[in-house]
């Protein structure tokens, strides 16, 4: 991953991580439920944010080099295991 892309990463990590625990003291402080269910539903698209942007950047450069080394076959595996990984 280029340097670039991992502070990207990286800051929206540390973002998410400050999310977390405002969920946590939201519980802690007995927030309205609505409240914090919406609240875990923003950091559950950051996280899939995050997920999007590292698949982005496997494809790019991971798949891209195992296609032109001949490595057909495993990069065929791990984009059907992401796949079916962003199913669930």
């Amino acid at each position: 991953m280029d340097e670039k892309s991992k502070a990207k990463v990286v800051r929206r990590l540390k973002l998410l991580e400050g999310q977390v625990r405002g969920l946590q003291k939201m519980v802690e402080n007995d927030t309205y439920c609505v409240d914090v269910i919406t609240q875990t539903s923003a950091v559950k698209q950051g996280l899939s944010n995050v997920e999007d942007m590292l698949l982005e950047n496997h494809l790019d450069h991971c798949v891209h080099h195992q296609m032109q080394s001949g490595q057909t076959k495993k990069a065929k595996e791990e984009i059907i295991k992401v796949y079916k990984l962003k199913r669930k």
